[in-house]
């Protein structure tokens, strides 16, 4: 069910026009906007971490992990949804692994920036993108799983964001999360990336059952490479961070990495949970 972003009207026609205040989202570069005022936005952000980004996630070692976990607790816990909406697509990597990999799901898209939307649109073919603040969705019951993959931390207002979640998901349905981990790996990358916070694995589980979740199932990942995470983030506190340099690594050693990650990966399909890590995945059911 649709939700106009002016009155608060719920209705279900095919098109966004709202039936009581006559309400017409705009459209912009192909993209319908919900939200004018974040739609050119670039506070938080910088325009350029698009097209960075758009080289080189499809090669970087932890991107392409951190995708294949996502498509597995997709399969795992939400095997029989059916349309699933990415918060936060950025480029559209994410999605268009998912789209590659589970051709039958109806997938729909958003972002605050235009700006990644016409980067999203080049990777993924057959998904609705759309802009959007994620702190009103215009949705309610729509969705079988929504996803936000390192986003949330971005967003001072998080809390309202899984409330909003909440209310666009089905019942039965339920949510993926990965966000940063532990406070006291905070570095310049996080500076750089615009983060507002690192979560601890309590403080992500009790905001998603604040809004209204159950959660199924948490876990850190990077496990395996936390040691080695830990000395680059104290180098960088000395030295100039730099994001090419972070991404673009050599290709043997990013291949090392994707095959000590794509082990862990096994472990964690294996049911097995790591209590620290790089990152936290979390799934929650409504």
């Amino acid at each position: 069910m649709k939700v106009c972003t002016l009155c608060g009207s719920r209705f279900n026609h095919s098109d966004w026009r709202c039936p009581e205040c006559d309400h017409n989202p705009s459209v912009k570069d192909g993209f319908t906007v919900f939200s004018q005022e974040t739609a050119w936005a670039t506070e938080g952000f910088e325009e350029t971490f698009f097209a960075q980004l758009f080289d080189l996630e499809a090669d970087n070692f932890w991107f392409c992990e951190r995708s294949q976990l996502i498509i597995w607790a997709l399969r795992k816990y939400f095997s029989k949804s059916q349309n699933f909406l990415e918060i936060g697509c950025g480029t559209g990597f994410v999605l268009s692994c998912i789209e590659q990999s589970i051709p039958t799901l109806s997938l729909t898209a958003s972002d605050v920036f235009i700006n990644g939307l016409h980067f999203a649109s080049q990777r993924v073919k057959n998904a609705t993108l759309f802009q959007m603040d994620a702190r009103s969705i215009p949705f309610v019951a729509e969705f079988d799983v929504i996803g936000a993959f390192d986003v949330i931390e971005h967003i001072k207002a998080d809390q309202d964001v899984l409330k909003q979640m909440y209310q666009a998901v089905k019942d039965g349905g339920g949510i993926i999360l990965t966000v940063p981990q532990h406070p006291w790996l905070w570095s310049q990358a996080d500076e750089h990336g615009h983060h507002v916070r690192r979560y601890t694995a309590n403080e992500l589980r009790k905001k998603v059952e604040q809004a209204g979740f159950k959660v199924i199932k948490t876990t850190s990942f990077v496990t395996f490479l936390l040691p080695v995470m830990f000395l680059s983030r104290l180098r960088m506190r000395t030295a100039e961070y730099d994001v090419a340099t972070e991404l673009k690594l050599n290709r043997h050693l990013n291949l090392f990495l994707k095959i000590i990650l794509s082990i862990e990966r096994m472990f964690i399909r294996a049911g097995l949970t790591f209590p620290v890590g790089g990152s936290l995945l979390l799934v929650a059911q409504k």
